[in-house]
């Protein structure tokens, strides 16, 4: 293995030795405390320290790196405490997730981590959103992203690299091919002679390289970072290595060669600077000894304060309230202060306009874009278009494309950007063009902008527009009520107006609150539905219902347009007293309205335009029954649609949905 030192000093080829030699000595005591049963699980990097240790070196302290499993290197270079480690690695109440999460799954704004997910590709797009920051605010600065050979097979792989390459970012992706994926080796993986060839159909620069050799990775990725600053571009780089253990190490290594191990333990990358040290007589023996035995000291003296830590005790009242991030801390607002522009009333000085739900839309995005400088929006042709509904359109004239971006066809890469940028407090709306393509971004949501605060305290201040429902004909692709799987989803706020004054005020309100919000827009109220709607900011306040008539009768629970089906039904039949309650929030909600409106009837029919199994309506129903049970005079019904696609039709559509079977659930409730 040939080192070329360049213009480094000796001292600095001391501590590159020192750097690469510690996660190695950590990862020998892992294995040993895995054996005596002190943890209960680890992902082994030995054999491919060079990579991870040589890119943190490389850059600056406050450049953002998407680590994987084998990256411990990254964790110790950037002198993350190691007792803190200990804690985290043995689910300790004081590690960087209160016992919440396992290994590396975690991270650290302070040191610029951003932990992964079990599912690995999602880490590039976030790397996107980061260096979009740094764009933005014309830093020079990169940020680096991990992935191994197994990870370029996943389509967050190629959403991310053609991202990166269309905006021009500078981001640096590093492909860690060890042979194998878990098991499967990399001729079942792709077909390409190699990895890096992938880079020019990108249309970005790549280069493969000696991963085993620290100095090669730290030379290579210190110009790259410059390339990528002065460019503003991307770059890929292949680093070639072996994995010297299982990829857990309950999986063993049997599916190896064993002439693999021999080849590939020559060119251990701890091992072989050493050598090469020893040889350049920068150390001696005793050196080596003295150096070796000063680290085990360290982690055995961190080890002890690590394992004395408290142990944990469950606190569900803390789980729950750890849940989202506290708006006025991140804000940095007194709570006070957090609903200065709140819902107007009676006594407001506000000033109304008729607007039409399309408008009042737009106009609290506008309104948003002139609040917030650090408000970016994203999604499909959004910006000269003005999107598939043109709320969007002329806001790039105002804003410019910087703020107002039109991305590629992924949905996945984009909700990924949106949390990187968030990273570096940037705040995003990103619009799906339709609520039905958000199973393609589904993973980013569910597994990143969902659980990220519980994790590790990183909030992912991001609103995702969801243009949603039937009634225009648009069939089973374009009209589907999904909000029901976001509901079940810890740690999202669901919104659903229905009306152009919510329509507004909870858009506002989703985009102040740091947390990730789903905002649901209803396509047919886009243009049929208009109210009077307040000039200036203001919020509506996220997880409060609104009740929109007050009856005897039989109460109906709904939101979006549900409350305008019943409403009309209402209107049309004035011998029945509904009380009419609109929900607003699907997650939080608001169970003392809830609970407000059983009381006046005792009757209770839920409608949503969703189908019936696994819809909200059954979830609101079996509360109402275990904590209201004694307000009952029937039981609770659910007016939901068909539980079948949704037909192109119209005649179908009609039949499909929950509105034609109104009638028919208020005449069962009116008979008890």
């Amino acid at each position: 293995m040939n080192f070329d030192r360049k213009e480094l000093s000796n001292d600095e080829l001391i501590d590159i030795y020192k750097s690469i030699l510690l996660p190695r000595l950590i990862e020998e005591k892992m294995l040993v405390l895995l054996r005596q049963g002190k943890i209960s699980k680890w992902f082994s990097g030995i054999g491919q320290e060079a990579i991870a240790v040589g890119a943190t070196l490389a850059l600056e302290q406050d450049e953002w790196i998407m680590p994987l499993h084998r990256n411990l290197g990254v964790f110790t270079s950037r002198k993350m405490p190691l007792h803190k480690l200990f804690m985290q690695w043995q689910g300790s109440r004081n590690g960087y997730t209160k016992g919440r999460e396992r290994s590396f799954h975690f991270g650290s704004k302070q040191h610029h981590i951003c932990g992964m997910i079990s599912h690995l590709g999602p880490q590039l797009a976030i790397a996107d959103g980061v260096a979009l920051a740094c764009k933005l605010r014309k830093e020079n600065k990169v940020s680096l992203a991990f992935t191994g050979d197994g990870g370029t097979s996943e389509g967050d792989f190629h959403e991310a690299l053609n991202v990166a390459a269309v905006w021009d970012l500078p981001v640096i992706f590093i492909i860690e091919n060890n042979g194998y994926g878990l098991s499967t080796p990399v001729n079942e993986q792709y077909r390409c002679e190699n990895l890096i060839d992938k880079a020019k159909g990108y249309g970005m620069d790549g280069v493969q390289i000696d991963g085993n050799n620290v100095l090669t990775v730290f030379d290579t990725i210190r110009g790259v970072r410059d390339y990528c600053i002065k460019n503003q571009r991307p770059y890929l780089i292949e680093c070639k290595t072996f994995r010297m253990r299982g990829h857990e190490e309950a999986s063993g290594t049997k599916y190896v060669p064993k002439e693999l191990f021999e080849e590939w333990g020559k060119k251990d990358p701890v091992l072989n600077f050493e050598n090469y040290l020893l040889a350049e007589k920068l150390l001696d023996e005793n050196a080596v000894t003295h150096v070796r035995e000063e680290i085990k000291n360290d982690i055995e003296n961190e080890l002890k304060i690590g394992f004395a830590d408290e142990e944990v005790i469950p606190d569900a009242e803390e789980e729950v309230a750890d849940l989202y991030a506290n708006r006025s801390k991140v804000n940095g607002q007194s709570a006070a202060a957090v609903f200065d522009h709140a819902k107007p009333n009676h006594h407001s000085p506000f000033t109304t306009q008729e607007k039409r739900f399309v408008d009042a839309i737009k106009e609290g995005l506008h309104q948003s874009m002139l609040r917030h400088p650090n408000l970016i929006l994203m999604g499909q042709d959004i910006a000269e278009y003005g999107g598939a509904f043109k709320i969007t359109e002329g806001l790039v004239n105002e804003f410019g494309k910087e703020r107002v971006r039109n991305t590629p066809l992924c949905e996945s890469a984009i909700v990924g950007a949106a949390l990187g940028l968030s990273l570096e407090g940037f705040k995003t709306v990103m619009e799906m063009q339709f609520a039905d393509f958000v199973t393609v971004g589904f993973n980013q949501i569910i597994n990143n902008l969902a659980k990220i605060y519980y994790r590790w305290q990183q909030n992912a201040d991001v609103v995702i527009r969801m243009p949603t429902g039937a009634g225009v004909g648009a069939g089973p692709f374009h009209s589907q009520s999904n909000e029901a799987w976001f509901v079940h989803t810890p740690g999202l706020k669901v919104v659903y107006p229905a009306t152009p004054e919510d329509a507004k005020g909870l858009l506002i309100a989703a985009i102040n609150d740091p947390n990730p919000v789903m905002y649901f827009e209803h396509k047919v109220l886009y243009r049929s539905i208009s109210g009077n709607v307040p000039a200036e900011y203001y919020e509506t306040e996220i997880g409060k219902a609104r009740i929109v008539k007050e009856g005897e009768d039989i109460s109906i629970i709904t939101y979006g347009a549900g409350v305008h089906w019943a409403t009309n039904y209402a209107e049309q039949h004035q011998h029945i007293s509904f009380d009419i309650l609109d929900l607003r929030t699907l997650l939080p909600l608001d169970y003392d309205a809830i609970k407000g409106s059983v009381s006046r009837t005792g009757k209770v029919l839920i409608l949503h335009e969703d189908t019936l199994i696994g819809g909200i309506g059954g979830e609101i129903s079996a509360w109402i029954n275990e904590h209201c049970f004694e307000l009952l005079d029937a039981p609770v019904m659910r007016c939901a649609s068909l539980d079948t696609p949704i037909p192109f039709n119209s005649e179908l559509e009609k039949n499909f949905l929950a509105k034609a079977q109104l009638e028919g659930y208020v005449q069962k409730l009116m008979m008890y």
